[in-house]
């Protein structure tokens, strides 16, 4: 390991010096290996000096409501965001393309060859503030999770070390601006101890992804020579459950139907027209039963005929992974899963649709003996390569005509109704995205997983996730390989009441950061 006696010179000058020092049959990837270990004590070293101002940091950033519907509250953050990256002296646009703004930002270093572009976003799901433990916008930290009794902790008075499974509280702690705060902390560390980058840094930070970045590929159109880089890290998503670091290499597509169906044109009393009048709640109950089995299996015809399958390779890196699904069934009270036994990673390369909703009437109290005149299901469609949402549409429309169904896309008229067994209403919500997955194989692919390898030699490489995230939009206009590198834990309850991010996630994701940006240009 680097002697820390040598902090006070670049870290160029260093390995020069170490390599110069060693035996000539030390490879390469030994004294990359020397230097990881280096940066890491050092940002370890940097960030335990300085937990409560990094905190505090984080702490005002989480408290800008970030709602991705309000504009005015997406300006706000951009402001503040933008004033942190030009304090460590990146060069910052503000692009826009129609919507919410984006951060593009550069941080060039001498004599770096590459170049690495780091996405993540800013922008947040809605809240609903009932729901929450501790107000969403007012960020609490806590001295354990909140489902298991954690207490709140004053960031303030607390003397020495924060506790690694501590917890802060707040919406986008956990999705997704813990990256941009550890970050800027990342670069503060290694400037303190004279480490320069390896590679140029080049950042596109979102301020709409949860409303599907649906201006990014415009944006990138019309911005495309900031965005050239030899590699695209994407930092959103949860880690894997096992707490092990994890390098991610695909996502899924995404596309989204509400299907409506019909009975008469007024509610009817359920006791004088039960068992005559269409009842729409059970015809799209039938539907539903028709689209998919109980283990999940897609039964529409043509479903799976467009579906890559698993390379060996693939499926190989799945075999190595920890088997997780006693732990998720014990975790989250699950008897039999869905999938006929086979592993959630495994399952997640398949194309699933999932209801991920209904309205049809009441129950309880607000139950009423009618057979109502309509019920809809909204359906989340999780596409894999090489499906495209525009296939994916055409095979949900000719499913439903064949179950019988007039398939129409506005409401029906009375005259409609009269002259159709079964009417359905489809309304496809925006376009969607198709999947994306790079090759573990490329070039850079292998250069990182053997990088990331020296950082964390339990390394968990996963052939893809089972969320989604707009990469297609950067594959089809960009040259540079995407990876995935998932920082925030992963029962951050993203998207849901008491978002949370675990500390020890975000000084991980310091040392990460920092031996990647000061060693990828030397392998």
């Amino acid at each position: 390991m680097v002697s820390t006696a040598s902090r006070s010179l670049p870290i160029r000058i260093v390995i020069a010096v170490v390599a110069a020092s060693l035996p000539l049959n030390v490879s390469t990837q030994e004294l990359v290996g020397a230097n990881v270990d280096f940066v890491k004590n050092a940002i370890d070293e940097y960030r335990r000096n300085r937990e409560g101002a990094i905190l505090a940091d984080f702490v005002e950033l989480l408290s800008m409501p970030n709602v991705a519907v309000s504009l005015p509250d997406m300006e706000r953050n951009a402001d503040y965001i933008i004033g942190l990256l030009e304090l460590r002296g990146f060069t910052t646009r503000r692009l826009r393309a129609g919507g919410a703004p984006y951060i593009y930002a550069e941080l060039t270093s001498p004599g770096a060859a590459e170049t690495i572009l780091i996405y993540s976003h800013f922008d947040g799901q809605p809240v609903q503030e009932e729901n929450w433990e501790y107000p969403p916008f007012s960020p609490t930290l806590l001295d354990g999770p909140v489902q298991g009794g954690g207490q709140p902790v004053d960031i303030d008075q607390v003397e020495g070390h924060f506790g690694p499974e501590w917890r802060l509280y707040a919406r986008s702690a956990g999705d997704d601006k813990m990256p941009i705060i550890a970050l800027v902390h990342t670069l503060d560390a290694l400037a303190a101890s004279d480490i320069d980058l390896s590679v140029n840094l080049k950042l596109l930070l979102d301020g709409e992804e949860e409303l599907g970045s649906p201006t990014v590929g415009k944006l990138i159109d019309e911005n495309s020579s900031f965005l050239d880089a030899d590699l695209l890290l994407f930092c959103d998503g949860p880690m894997h459950p096992s707490r092990r670091t994890q390098l991610v290499f695909g996502v899924r597509g995404m596309t989204t139907v509400d299907i409506t169906t019909y009975g008469a044109t007024r509610p009817l009393h359920s006791g004088h027209y039960g068992n005559w009048a269409p009842n729409p709640i059970m015809q799209l109950s039938y539907l539903l039963t028709s689209m998919r089995d109980e283990s999940g299996q897609i039964l529409i015809d043509g479903y799976y005929d467009d579906v890559v399958p698993l390379s060996e390779l693939e499926r190989a890196a799945i075999a190595t992974m920890p088997d997780i699904t006693e732990a998720l069934k014990d975790e989250l009270s699950v008897h039999t899963p869905e999938g006929d036994g086979a592993r959630i990673e495994e399952l997640i390369a398949l194309p699933a649709i999932n209801a991920r909703g209904i309205v049809a009437g009441g129950v309880g109290t607000k139950g009423r003996n009618v057979v109502l005149s309509t019920a809809t299901t909204s359906l989340n469609l999780r596409l894999v390569p090489a499906q495209t949402p525009d296939q994916v549409r055409k095979l949900i429309e000719a499913h439903l005509a064949e179950q019988g169904f007039h398939v129409v896309f506005e409401d029906p008229t009375p005259e409609m109704l009269r002259s159709h067994e079964k009417v359905a209403k489809l309304q496809w919500r925006g376009s969607g995205y198709p999947a994306l997955r790079t090759a573990l194989d490329h070039p850079m692919s292998l250069r990182l997983t053997r990088l990331m390898r020296l950082i964390a030699p339990d390394l968990i490489v996963t052939p893809t996730m089972g969320g989604s995230l707009p990469l297609h939009d950067f594959g089809s206009r960009l040259s540079a390989p995407i990876i995935i590198l998932p920082l925030a834990n992963h029962d951050n309850n993203q998207h849901a009441e008491n978002e949370n991010i675990r500390l020890q996630n975000l000084w991980d994701a310091m040392q990460i950061y920092g031996a990647v940006l000061a060693n990828f240009g030397d392998m």
